[in-house]
């Protein structure tokens, strides 16, 4: 179970697991893991993106299935009114800080954190390292997004593709048959991009995968399958690619309203 987060920015230092680490037995992943930081009421560990990917792989190859959550903005709020959503989160092994705005709300809180680690550059690190040694299986998506995604990291980093399935199913009356299939495929990373509904629907079956780590990627299979594009490098450099998404899409204005109430939540929870 995760740890209980520690308070202020004297409560750790920023640390990374190790370039050599990937702690595979349950206790040296507890070990590796930094005591997570309190942001707006949200343990947050401060890994950077090469420490977070020592412990997905490490965990991929470990007994215990451990849930990693990349927080954003969108999620701190939809969880105040979402209650399986919060208790996810809550339960959640690994929690990392994907994008500036959290880094933000972390300093406004007293803690420091030492960098972004996106969902997609986790995914996809976690892909590259893992090479031909690592049995993934991709979730979500639209039919043919999952099986194109594992298609492409394949070919591109020679991933061992366990399965894959899209993201249309009914989480009430298909979860069982879904859970299955990713248990009988051998898998040892699962990589579920559910939109909204991936973070409780992981934590919910964390037991029934079989897999030792599980990763909600958001729009990551749409990226790896060629169907959606990142945003411009300057963008992610500067660490305004939410800028970008919102202004340049309008099927992601309605988000604008949740981004606004996080900077209000800061801005009164933070020093």
């Amino acid at each position: 179970m995760p740890r209980p987060p520690a308070t202020g920015s004297d409560a750790a230092s920023p640390v990374r697991a190790g370039a050599d680490a990937e702690p595979s037995s349950a206790a040296a992943w507890e070990a590796a893991l930094p005591p997570a930081r309190d942001v707006l009421g949200h343990a947050v560990h401060p890994v950077d993106l090469d420490g977070a990917v020592d412990l997905v792989l490490g965990a991929s190859r470990g007994a215990t299935p451990r849930l990693v959550v990349t927080l954003n903005p969108e999620i701190v709020v939809r969880a105040r009114q979402d209650g399986r959503l919060r208790a996810a989160l809550g339960r959640a092994d690994l929690t990392v800080a994907d994008g500036v705005g959290l880094l933000w709300a972390a300093r406004r809180c007293g803690v420091r954190l030492p960098g972004r680690v996106p969902g997609v550059d986790l995914a996809t690190a976690c892909l590259e390292r893992g090479g031909r040694g690592l049995a993934v299986f991709f979730l979500g998506g639209r039919p043919g997004v999952a099986e194109a995604a594992a298609e492409a990291a394949e070919r591109r980093w020679g991933t061992r593709v366990a399965g894959a399935r899209h993201g249309y199913f009914d989480d009430e009356r298909e979860a069982a048959e879904v859970a299955d299939e990713v248990r009988r495929s051998g898998a040892r990373l699962l990589l579920a991009g559910l939109g909204e509904r991936q973070e409780a629907f992981l934590d919910a079956h964390r037991d029934d995968f079989g897999v030792g780590a599980m990763i909600g990627v958001g729009g990551t299979l749409d990226v790896l399958a060629g169907v959606a594009r990142r945003t411009p490098a300057w963008t992610r450099r500067w660490g305004v690619e939410w800028a970008w998404r919102v202004g340049f899409d309008p099927r992601r204005w309605h988000r604008l309203p949740r981004l606004l109430r996080f900077v209000d939540l800061t801005l009164r929870r933070g020093g």
